[in-house]
């Protein structure tokens, strides 16, 4: 494997599939870095009855959006299915299987990998098998799989449930880089990967919701073990064959492998066919046809049966449609199988609807049902995009708009501005910890701000819920018994786990509150990247060595160090940071020294640590963007533009003030100093960066005026 190719797969991977932040959050999925653009199709308000929802009314609905230009400009192939009171409405394709080959998308042949979708039918393996007493839901998972070697120090089992609903409280385990590969001949058991990677528990089970792809794996091994046959010939027999589900599995080989879509990335350019690791992977690794899924739909929707077969009795069906917790009743999580649907502006996440999403490179898939209208829609697409975040809302609001329309909401209590400062703090995402909400109370009002969409207000509309005034969306919190606040759950940066409040950062003895680095470093303890002890110094004007910088990025960014052993540089063997400069060389974050060495233990200067951020952001961000920024002092010649888009985006502390002409001295040749790293690192949570981009590329569309 050459490694070109491993960094543009580790990058993408990182980017798409695990949500994760390159480098703090640089790479963020567009659904979460922008407030959503108007869908096509979708009518101004959500009022009114909806139209029918017969074959005429949604091939009336799906042409145009469909062939709308935004739409356009992000669909390579699609497949659609509506399903209602057991039959088939619509089953279309749209765009090409193939662009290359000019083949279309089938909805009867067509493959598409379903990622996420997965968790759905090995939830519904699991539910059979408690159906037939050989799964307990109270149990202790290891029940089933024998004992496991992972901490857990709270003294509470995780329980089967727990896997089912993500309130696990295990630390974060996606899968990783490597785990997408081109290795079609090895086979690694769901068992040895789970034995292999098995994370600590860090909350107490069944408290918090995470998105939890690890916990659908071990649900996998359960299946497995409970059942007494390998998962793969568990769900053929048990969920695939008796729906009919023929062209459906978790191996990509025979005719999956010949009718699977041809993925494309987010700018249209073909992917490389890969393989996924373990080597069945039920958390999101299945393998399916749009007609496929709608048998199941079709199937669940009627109590569990399709043509007299039977694959979970009504009740099991309508335990699967139970919201199982929720920071807010408008903000459910999820039940035994499925998760909430989108947020709608004004009316949150409908109780009454179940879906799931899932997001492979290249693919990205999203099953929603409505039980109590007996109606089941199913979308896949083999291009990386934000379609589904535009599909769904112009799907309700024209079919069924009384569950987009505004909510109404009983009396509350308003909550003073004192009692307001029991929420504020910083929250990071228990999934992507780089992914940081920041609240705060400015003229006793509460705002919110993150690095996508910037500051705006929170508006009390219920006890522990509030309206974002800028997208009309909701944020709710959840206190702990002693009045301090917990939990958030908001609609963009965590809309599928909660973000954490971090203890409130106390400073050291050579920072006090009046130290103008005080923020940031405040924010860095709260956060855990530094310790939490005011009796501490933190030496605010010494340097910072290139491997104390790698290390730091990488693990603000919630990456792990690389587990490739042979390393880019030589003085790297032996070093305790080799790994997470190894990572960094991988993601292209570094590329190289002119001597061959790395140097780790060298301080790093302003302006190489510039050029290691610019090097991720520069893929998305390009230079003619920052032309026009204005430097002063002495810059190397080679860092002139990772410098202009530093200064651009404000990556630098309060001590740097621009002059009368409006250029900065980055004083780039400088050493960069643990109070300028802390800062820049504060700017990389904080700034809204997205939006400082968006207003250069207005000016430079505007001739710079």
């Amino acid at each position: 494997m050459n490694l070109s190719w491993l960094r543009t797969r580790s990058a993408f991977w990182t980017r798409t599939v695990l949500s994760a932040a390159l480098v703090l959050t640089l790479t963020a999925p567009a659904v979460q870095a922008a407030v959503p653009p108007a869908s096509p199709a979708a009518p101004a308000a959500a009022a009114g009855a909806g139209k029918p929802l017969t074959a005429e009314n949604v091939d009336a609905f799906l042409k145009p959006f469909f062939s709308s230009k935004d739409v356009q400009a992000q669909l390579a192939g699609a497949v659609v299915v509506v399903v209602k009171d057991g039959k088939t409405v619509v089953k279309e394709g749209f765009g090409y299987a193939d662009k290359a080959a000019k083949s279309k998308v089938d909805p009867d042949k067509t493959v598409f990998r379903m990622a996420s979708v997965s968790k759905t039918f090995t939830a519904t393996a699991a539910m059979q098998l408690v159906e037939q007493g050989k799964l307990d839901l109270k149990a202790d998972f290891q029940t089933y799989t024998g004992k496991m070697d992972f901490d857990n120090p709270f003294g509470v089992p995780v329980t089967v449930a727990d896997l089912l609903t993500h309130t696990t409280g295990f630390r974060i385990q996606d899968p990783l880089p490597e785990d997408i590969n081109e290795d079609f001949t090895t086979k690694v058991s769901i068992e040895d990967y789970v034995v292999k990677h098995m994370p600590p528990v860090v909350r107490e089970p069944g408290t918090s919701y995470m998105y939890d792809n690890f916990a659908s794996m071990l649900l996998g091994l359960v299946v497995e073990k409970a059942s007494g046959m390998p998962y793969e010939d568990y769900m053929q027999q048990h969920v695939f064959a008796p729906l009919k589900m023929d062209s459906s599995g978790f191996l990509l080989e025979g005719k999956l492998k010949d009718n699977l879509a041809t993925a494309y990335d987010a700018t249209g350019k073909e992917v490389v066919l890969y393989n996924v690791t373990p080597t069945v992977m039920p958390q999101g690794g299945m393998l399916s046809t749009g007609d496929d899924v709608g048998r199941f739909m079709t199937a669940f929707l009627n109590g569990g049966a399709i043509d007299n077969n039977r694959v979970l009795k009504e009740d099991t069906v309508q335990s699967m449609e139970e919201y199982r917790s929720a920071i807010h009743p408008l903000l459910p999580n999820n039940t035994y199988g499925f998760e909430a649907p989108l947020q709608l502006p004004g009316a949150g996440s409908s109780s009454k609807i179940i879906t799931k999403a899932g997001d492979l490179i290249g693919f990205s898939t999203y099953m929603v049902l409505i039980p109590e209208q007996n109606t089941g829609v199913f979308i896949a697409y083999n291009q990386q995009s934000a379609l589904r975040e535009q599909f769904y809302p112009a799907f309700i609001q024209t079919f069924f708009p009384q569950y987009a329309a505004p909510v109404k909401l009983d009396a509350y209590k308003p909550m003073s501005a004192d009692a307001l400062k029991a929420f504020t703090g910083y929250y990071a995402d228990l999934r992507i910890k780089s992914l940081v909400t920041t609240v705060s109370v400015q003229n006793g009002a509460l705002m919110i701000n993150d690095a996508f969409l910037g500051s705006r207000k929170l508006i009390q509309v219920d006890d522990n819920l509030f309206t974002d005034e800028l997208t009309g969306k909701l944020t709710g919190f959840t206190m702990k018994d002693d009045g301090g606040s917990a939990y958030l759950k908001e609609p963009y940066l965590n809309p599928f786990s909660y973000g954490q409040k971090g203890p409130d950062g106390v400073g050291y003895a050579d920072v006090p509150a009046s130290h103008p680095y005080a923020a940031p470093v405040k924010m860095l303890q709260s956060l855990g990247y530094l310790p939490n002890d005011a009796t501490l110094s933190f030496q605010p004007e010494a340097g910072i060595t290139r491997a104390q910088y790698v290390r730091l990025m990488m693990e603000s960014s919630g990456l792990k160090g690389s587990s490739t052993e042979k390393l880019a540089f030589p003085d790297l063997q032996g070093h305790p940071d080799a790994a997470f400069i190894q990572q960094a060389v991988e993601l292209g974050m570094i590329e190289g020294t002119a001597n061959g060495k790395f140097q780790p233990d060298r301080v790093i200067s302003r302006q190489e640590a510039a050029v290691m951020i610019w090097r991720m952001y520069s893929a998305k961000y390009p230079d003619k963007l920052f032309q026009n920024v204005k430097l002063s002092g002495t810059t190397d010649k080679w860092a002139v533009p990772a410098v202009k888009m530093a200064v651009a985006l404000g990556l630098y502390g309060p001590d740097f003030k621009p002059d009368a002409k409006g250029a900065v001295d980055y004083k780039s040749r400088a050493a960069l100093s643990k109070k300028e790293n802390a800062a820049i690192l504060y700017a990389l949570f904080t700034n809204p960066i997205d939006q400082i981009v968006a207003k250069l590329s207005q000016q430079a569309g505007d001739g710079g005026k």
